[in-house]
């Protein structure tokens, strides 16, 4: 840990991801679209003055401005821009020798307020290297130039952003006769002299030049490329001036996955709430645990001198037990939530971006996959879709997914249009559990209802208060939520139909069809109607919940795009379970689902039937076009993954206890990976090692694993205490909760105004 400057980084230090994907050392770089850039730089004047070089990044800077400028005019004058929309003026003024000339424009600056740029770009060397014919009289002239300009550089760094550009290597090979002068050696003596004099006689951090070095290091793995062996590529240029987008707009426009240059945010209102109550809970605990420990130990069972009989002691404290286990909790949770907020809002550990390659997707598919087959057991039950599969089902998906998102690979979109199939599948399967539960059990009371919320929301309502993000921002739990009491008021809501009932009448079963053909009314209704949707969810408080950036469009995006695999799930479990009633499949170890030529027929149809659906998204070409037919296709590979993995009985009776349990926490694994796998709410990579990317991701996997499994436990063990059985109790601890959200949506309220 250097501390909290990562603009240093991101100035002096890198690499490349591939060819044109550049790194910064410890920090993510944001890719700023124009009207980014523009917002940005508002009312702004920007300068760069040099020669052909510090051009050459001048016009890959105001691309970012407006990508229609061409660079044209002459070359050896100097060139104005103008952003009349955004009152943005950005000048090229050619100096291409650090020379008397360029200290007079730069000692105008420092004596008129109202012609100082915001921001300078200065840089050159070459031209005194090649005028001189690579002299040392000329070192010893730029020597003695610069040192003149660096006090009134360093006088402008007071009030303006001053970056000195280094000069960039050559590749000799490919100069021009005119430029055979100009060597690395000589570059760097000139680099050198730059580096040794600028900021020599400042002692105030504020009046420092910062030395723009990185393009050293760009144009070492790039000028190989360069048309003349003098000037960057295009695509190294770009790189440079997007550098420079970040080191300036990163404090003002604070985009998510733009950690160079960013401060730590401040602890909000609730955060500081929230670190109170946890630090209070460690200390309870820990007096708790105190007095427990010294009363077993006077209580300790001894022996009667007497009698020679063992005394037991009649003391029994259930209150203090529950008391301990609230605070035993809270304290391990209050220190996976400082783990979380050191993570991904301190800045202590590095942060990277992800960068896809189709080997860092599929080479750990392939290795998880094999490992997976090696935990084969037998299940307990033989039933589709038992329990056992059902968490072997949501495991392997849950892997999938997170390689997924470290390997960034939804830029790859025939792997996108894959898991978005997983994200559905597991919706379905909410729809078929949900509704197989009401179904059979017949249970609508207030206690499951509780319960299931609890676990539902319990974490990304405490990672709301911890990281402070939106509920929606943790998108897939307000999904599953909705959708659960979207079941529950279908299946609740009187006529309340349920399996004992339809035994005894088949017409139940029709009034069950009329309320599933309600159901998909709705939700037709809904997806072609943005306004009605976006209306039911702006009332107050939903709109708390359900709103990212002002707005609920997100959480309509994302409702959409799903928005039939629920229902489809519910029908599933209404027909397999009419199916099971009657006694028309065989669910016996080892027996195939149906008769043997029904099931060599499903299979055949299921396998050409998924292996369909593959060859169509891996063809899509337009991500939006195929996200529109995805709501009503997607069920397809869904329904064929579970007839082969159903039908034939020796698969059905089998099960991969590795990913089974991994799908035990499978909803933990999901949201944790926003802040201690993943980096910047997803955007990058958590880096708790540098320099060894695989021994990281082994790391900060076995943590990420360890944590989710943890907060898996407490959550079931405050569920117990939080969520009781007792409906008097339960009303009780159901007023506290509104009491407490109550005092969140306040105090929610005041943090806005404050920040307004």
């Amino acid at each position: 840990f250097k501390g909290g400057d990562t603009c240093e980084y991101l100035l002096s230090s890198g690499r490349f991801l591939g060819e044109k994907v550049w790194q910064p050392h410890s920090c993510m770089m944001h890719k700023y679209k124009n009207s980014e850039a523009k917002n940005c730089l508002i009312d702004k004047h920007i300068v760069f003055i040099g020669d052909s070089r510090i051009r050459q990044l001048f016009y890959s800077f105001i691309k970012l401005l407006n990508p229609q400028v061409k660079e044209e005019g002459n070359k050896h004058g100097n060139i104005l821009f103008e952003d009349k929309s955004a009152s943005i003026k950005v000048d090229f003024l050619w100096y291409p020798e650090v020379n008397g000339s360029m200290r007079q424009r730069i000692k105008s600056w420092t004596e008129n307020s109202v012609t100082k740029p915001d921001i300078i770009v200065a840089g050159a060397a070459t031209w005194s290297i090649k005028i001189h014919n690579g002299s040392n009289e000329a070192l010893s002239q730029y020597k003695t130039n610069i040192t003149s300009i660096a006090p009134l550089l360093e006088k402008l760094a007071t009030s303006s952003d001053v970056y000195w550009v280094l000069q960039d290597p050559v590749y000799e090979d490919l100069l021009s006769e005119s430029r055979k002068m100009i060597t690395n050696e000589k570059i760097d003596a000139y680099n050198e002299a730059a580096v040794r004099i600028l900021n020599s006689s400042s002692r105030n951090s504020k009046a420092k030049v910062k030395v723009f070095s990185v393009s050293k290091l760009i144009a070492q793995e790039t000028i190989m490329r360069s048309a003349d062996g003098l000037h960057l590529p295009e695509s190294s240029r770009d790189t440079n001036a997007m550098i420079l987008m970040n080191v300036y707009c990163n404090k003002i426009m604070k985009p998510i996955d733009g950690s160079c240059c960013q401060p730590q945010p401040p602890l909000t209102l609730i955060q500081k709430l929230a670190f109170c109550f946890f630090t209070l809970s460690i200390i309870g605990y820990l007096i708790i645990n105190l007095i427990h420990r010294n009363s077993y130990r006077k209580n300790k069972s001894c022996t009667d001198l007497e009698s020679g009989e063992e005394k037991k002691p009649a003391i029994s404290t259930p209150n203090v037990s529950t008391l301990e286990m609230l605070l035993h909790s809270f304290c391990k949770l209050g220190l996976i939530m400082t783990y979380f907020y050191l993570c991904d809002r301190a800045n202590l550990f590095m942060k990277e971006n992800k960068f896809y390659t189709h080997s860092s997707f599929f080479i750990p598919i392939v290795y998880i996959l094999v490992l997976g087959v090696f935990y084969t057991e037998n299940t307990k039950e033989t039933k589709v879709l038992n329990r056992e599969q059902t968490d072997e089902w949501k495991g392997w998906m849950q892997l999938v997914i997170l390689i997924y998102h470290i390997s960034g690979a939804s830029t790859f979109l025939p792997v996108y249009m894959h898991i978005r199939v997983l994200v559905a599948a597991y919706l379905f399967q909410t729809g078929y559990g949900h509704f197989s539960y009401f179904w059979i059990k017949g249970d609508f009371g207030v206690y499951r209802v509780c319960q299931v919320l609890f676990r539902l929301n319990f974490l990304v309502v405490v990672l709301c208060i911890v990281m402070d993000r939106p509920y929606q921002f943790y998108y897939f739990v307000p999904l599953v939520t909705v959708w659960f009491m979207v079941i529950y008021a279908t299946l609740a809501i009187c006529p309340q139909i349920v399996q004992k009932k339809a035994n005894g009448n088949c017409l139940w079963h029709l009034g069950l069809l009329l309320k599933l053909v309600a159901l998909l009314a709705c939700i037709y209704f809904l997806s072609y109607s943005q306004g009605a949707f976006e209306k039911i969810f702006s009332f107050w408080p939903l709109s708390k919940c359900f709103e990212l950036n002002g707005n609920v469009y997100e959480w309509w995006f994302r409702w959409k795009l799903d928005r039939y695999v629920v229902f489809h799930g519910m029908l599933f479990a209404f027909i397999y379970l009419a199916l099971q009633k009657r006694q028309m499949i065989s669910e016996g170890k080892g027996d195939p689902l149906f008769s043997s030529r029904v099931s060599n027929v499903l299979l055949f149809i299921s396998v050409v039937s998924f292996l369909t659906y593959s060859v169509w998204a891996s063809s899509c070409k337009n991500k939006t076009e195929c996200n529109e037919l995805h709501p009503s296709v997607s069920v397809v590979q869904i329904l064929a993954f579970i007839l082969i993995r159903n039908i034939p009985g020796y698969v059905r009776s089998v099960y991969s206890s590795f990913f089974a349990w991994f799908g035990k926490i499978s909803l933990e694994l999901f949201i944790c990976q926003y802040h201690i796998w993943l980096a910047a709410d997803t955007k990058g990579i958590l880096v708790l090692i540098p320099g060894y990317p695989m021994f990281n991701v082994l790391v900060s996997t076995f943590i990420f694993v360890c944590v989710a499994h943890e907060i898996s436990q407490i959550t079931n063990d405050l569920a117990q205490i939080v969520v009781p059985k007792d409906n008097s109790t339960l009303l009780k601890r159901l007023l506290c909760v509104a009491g407490f959200f109550s005092g969140l949506l306040l105090f929610s309220a005041m943090q806005d105004r404050a920040r307004h």
